[in-house]
């Protein structure tokens, strides 16, 4: 029996043998005795053997257990009812909890902290506005054709009489060997019947770093319009995938070259793009999302920080100018960028939550930090910027960081050196003015108390004038020294509001 190293176990991978792959070859008995997972296995052969009904599993896993990577989803393709042998299977493990998918004779069982999904082999059928099959019983060999691409249509054998044979009919070992992404039918015909399977195609190559096939790849473009029948929650959930890859700009650059882009994420795709005036061009700024997607990505696996980096310059198309001084300026584009998000996370059904806010508030302030390097740094702007950033400020420098994305070594080096010397004033500042978490010492609950005064726009103003004062530096970050600045102002705000409404009740009496 060969031992192959890129089967998965539950034993660090340095300890695993390392065997050439090219061994693999379709029909062969592979050890799947020997993994982690070999209790799982003897189950489901029992569970076959007692039923007489044939068991394989299929798919994800496979691919995943000969590319060692984790993997936690098993696919159970049974010849028969796939139901019934998930309650079996259940039972066997007593377990309790079963969820089963009538309209689709699917069932799904947990079992620690695998989930495994059992269906009965089936091929497929579609109508042309929707990508809910139509399914009829069929062979396991109707079952991997039904399947998205080659990678995905191995299949191991649980059978006592063939238990470990690999069973490869659409040479899916060869493309992994060649890192290819292929479809194991038609492409046309793959991507018309699911046009999610263009998504899924682009997420496997760059999660994976494979390559698609060209005539794989020319159907996609050929079927992009079909996207449009996928919901945007199944659309966001590819795009998650494909942003949490090592290098996520590989997704987006099929996107943006399939046209897919344009369809899913038009706001992205107004990015690209170079104009020029007077001999004076901007650099194209979808291009530059892409590199700071990828700076930010070496040091961060944050999914919400990354959306930050594809967002942050989000309305830098609606905010373009040409002046013949300064040449093109994008003014604003952090504070109109910041009011997109809310429409984007919506029109992609991401979370309206605090993570959509937590997004919202890297846009509006990822200009704050490369502002201080170019301006004098005051420790007024820094006190505010790191109040206005909060438990987000680590963040908020990250993608600073990694917006900085000139070519140029010498400004590189340059920018890089000024971006650490803000660091250090930041660190500094922070620690000496104790502003981690900070609040200003006199709450909203004290000034109603102290100046009677019932909950008002007039509080809130006062609020905001000591928050201000105090991160000028002109008063003392302390309760006394708030206090005692407060009984000096607060008379003169509520003196002028009153003379306003006054006179804003005599206006509206005259009229």
């Amino acid at each position: 029996m060969l031992v192959i190293s890129y089967l998965r176990t539950l034993q660090p991978y340095s300890s695993i043998v390392a065997v050439n792959k090219l061994f693999i070859s379709p029909n062969m008995i592979l050890p799947i005795a020997e993994t982690a997972e070999k209790s799982l296995w003897q189950i489901l052969k029992n569970i076959g053997t007692q039923l007489k009904t044939p068991v394989y599993t299929v798919g994800g896993y496979v691919r995943d257990w000969l590319l060692d990577r984790p993997c936690k989803d098993i696919d159970i393709v049974v010849l028969g009812n796939g139901v019934s042998f998930a309650q079996h299977f259940a039972t066997a493990i007593g377990c309790h909890e079963i969820i089963i998918y009538e309209n689709y004779g699917t069932a799904m069982v947990k079992m620690a902290d695998y989930t495994i999904e059992f269906v009965g082999a089936r091929k497929e059928s579609y109508k042309q506005h929707s990508r809910k099959p139509i399914v009829e019983n069929g062979t396991l060999l109707d079952d991997q054709l039904r399947r998205d691409f080659t990678i995905n249509t191995l299949s191991i054998s649980l059978n006592q009489d063939s238990f470990g044979q690999l069973i490869d009919p659409f040479h899916g070992i060869e493309d992994l060997r060649q890192r290819i992404i292929r479809t194991p039918t038609d492409p046309c015909i793959t991507f018309s019947d699911d046009p999610l399977r263009m998504l899924r195609a682009i997420r496997f190559a760059s999660t994976l770093n494979f390559t698609i096939l060209p005539q794989t790849l020319e159907a996609i473009k050929q079927y992009a319009g079909r996207i449009s029948i996928i919901s945007y929650e199944r659309i966001s959930e590819e795009l998650n995938k494909m942003i949490m890859a090592v290098k996520p700009s590989a997704g987006f650059k099929l996107l943006y070259e399939t046209g897919l882009l344009a369809l899913i994420f038009p706001e992205m795709q107004k990015l690209s793009g170079v104009e020029e005036m007077e001999g004076k061009a901007h650099k194209d700024n979808f291009w530059h999302t892409l590199q700071v997607l990828d700076n930010l990505s070496v040091y961060s696996d944050n999914l919400w920080l990354r959306w930050a980096a594809i967002l942050h310059d989000i309305a830098k198309p609606q905010t373009k100018r040409f002046d013949s001084k300064a040449g093109w300026t994008f003014h604003g584009h952090e504070d109109k960028g910041a009011k997109m998000v809310p429409k984007i996370f919506t029109r992609l059904k991401l979370p309206l939550n605090e993570k959509m806010r937590y997004v919202q508030k890297l846009v509006q302030l990822h200009l704050r930090p490369i502002a201080l390097v170019d301006d004098v740094v005051t420790d007024s702007a820094i006190r505010r910027l790191v109040v206005d950033a909060g438990d987000d400020l680590e963040d908020l420098m990250k993608l600073c960081r990694a917006d900085i994305t000139t070519r140029d070594k010498r400004k590189l080096n340059r920018y890089l050196a000024n971006f650490k010397h803000v660091e250090e004033r930041i660190a500094q500042i922070t620690e000496r003015d104790h502003l981690r978490n900070w609040q200003p010492p006199v709450s909203g609950e004290v000034i109603m108390e102290r100046y009677k005064l019932n909950p008002s726009p007039t509080v809130g103003q006062i609020k905001l004038a000591i928050r201000n004062v105090i991160l000028d530096g002109i008063v003392p970050n302390e309760f006394q020294a708030a206090i005692n600045y407060l009984d000096e102002l607060v008379p003169k705000i509520i003196a002028n509001n009153n003379a306003t409404k006054t006179t804003e009740s005599t206006s509206h009496t005259q009229t």
